[in-house]
């Protein structure tokens, strides 16, 4: 009843929440694009996205399609991969940003696992820098992680807004430095969140480093200081900061799948991961404690 071509696309459309984008993601026209959304809607009788000049989001029955669609392609490439007796070996090194570990990532791992169970799986958690400089080395076969929007590496998955979070207590002196709890370098996070005080012209202090995320969290919970996080993974116990604190706009970042430039021997598993990836990634955004 529904085609595979045009569920990829709708899920391509619903992670990028544009048609434009999306056209690029998957090599077609933006109006190949419009008409298999078009054709998904008539198929369901529903109107998947509420869309404008300005934006793209999806509706109420859209929010539905999602699991279905992803249901749906996982079946059925299961019983494609089953039927031409595809079957992927040797080893896929797979870095994460730790922002994506403490998602729905663990999820789609196992997914992976049971589809594709002779391919042995390394994973690497580190910062987004350090992950990029790790594939460009050659250590790294497939990297999910965080890049600023100007910066072209990689394949979008989602992008977002970062946003300034902390424990729903705290309060913060507008007479002295802000207290920033922050990752070390080369950490995106950190960058954005220094140059956009420096920009407003407010002075700030780092109250905590750490490069474990769970450790931010926990100095956050404690009301030690603000971080910089991205809008869609705010972590349980942590809300966004309310514009009354006077912090400055942090501006967008992106989360992309990045092969790199190099071609390696692990290119077939790291692409099926890859397409499980980009077909949860609106799952991964949004499977944060409920």
């Amino acid at each position: 009843m529904y085609d595979p071509s045009h569920l990829r696309t709708f899920l391509a459309v619903a992670q990028t929440l544009s048609f434009t984008q999306a056209a690029r993601r998957l090599g077609l026209r933006q109006s190949t694009v419009s008409q298999h959304v078009r054709r998904l809607e008539d198929a369901t009788g529903r109107q998947l996205f509420s869309r404008d000049t300005h934006s793209v989001e999806l509706t109420e029955d859209g929010e539905a399609m999602l699991g279905f669609a992803r249901r749906i392609l996982e079946v059925h490439e299961q019983a494609t991969a089953f039927f031409t007796g595809t079957r992927l070996r040797g080893r896929l090194r797979f870095g994460a940003s730790e922002d994506f570990v403490l998602t729905r990532l663990p999820e789609i791992l196992e997914g992976f696992r049971h589809d594709h169970p002779e391919v042995d799986l390394e994973l690497t958690v580190e910062l987004s820098g350090t992950l990029h400089e790790q594939l460009e080395a050659g250590r790294l076969d497939l990297v999910l992680a965080k890049r600023r929007p100007e910066d072209p590496r990689g394949e979008l998955v989602w992008h977002d807004e970062l946003v300034w979070i902390g424990a729903e207590r705290l309060r913060l002196d507008p007479d002295r430095p802000v207290p920033l709890i922050v990752f070390p370098p080369p950490g995106i996070t950190r960058a954005v969140a220094f140059e956009s005080l420096e920009r407003q012209g407010r002075p700030w202090r780092i109250a905590c480093t750490s490069g474990s995320l769970s450790a931010l969290i926990a100095a956050a919970r404690a009301g030690l200081g603000v971080m910089a996080h991205s809008r869609g993974l705010v972590p349980p116990g942590l809300v966004r900061l309310p514009d009354r604190f006077g912090l400055p706009e942090l501006g967008r970042v992106d989360f992309v799948l990045d092969h790199g430039a190099r071609r390696t021997s692990a290119q077939s598993a790291a692409d099926a991961l890859a397409s499980r990836i980009l077909a949860g990634g609106v799952r991964l955004q949004r499977g944060r404690g409920g």
